[in-house]
């Protein structure tokens, strides 16, 4: 399986359940692993048989942009199934974290994993 991953990829977006967290933007930190749908970029070297990274930034950043999560579960949620469906991936891992929400914790959040389901 050939997996690209996007490491500490910041966004701000609007997340939480309090009442201030409805109005002010947070900085979220995710972290995805895509596996790709096949191995014919590492073979071809073309980009059309590669991921596009960049149209997987803009889909998360507009979504984030958009939309109002009151769970980081909810979130995570949303973009694997966005890229299972919109890019084909066979799998994904996506973890989600809120930074420095706690004193003394630099990060809190969720991780998750999901794959196609083949009906």
């Amino acid at each position: 399986m050939d997996i690209i991953f996007l490491k500490e990829f910041r966004v701000k977006t609007l997340i939480g359940i309090y009442p201030w967290e409805k109005k002010i933007p947070q900085t979220i930190e995710l972290n995805i692993e895509i596996a790709l749908p096949s191995q014919q970029a590492s073979q071809t070297d073309h980009i059309e048989d590669a991921l596009d990274y960049s149209k997987v930034v803009d889909k998360i950043n507009s979504m984030l942009a958009q939309q109002h999560f009151s769970l980081l579960e909810t979130l995570t949620e949303h973009i694997a199934q966005m890229i299972l469906n919109e890019f084909g991936s066979p799998w994904v891992k996506i973890s989600a974290a809120k930074l420095n929400v706690i004193p003394g914790v630099k990060q809190l959040g969720i991780c998750i994993e999901r794959s196609q389901s083949h009906h």
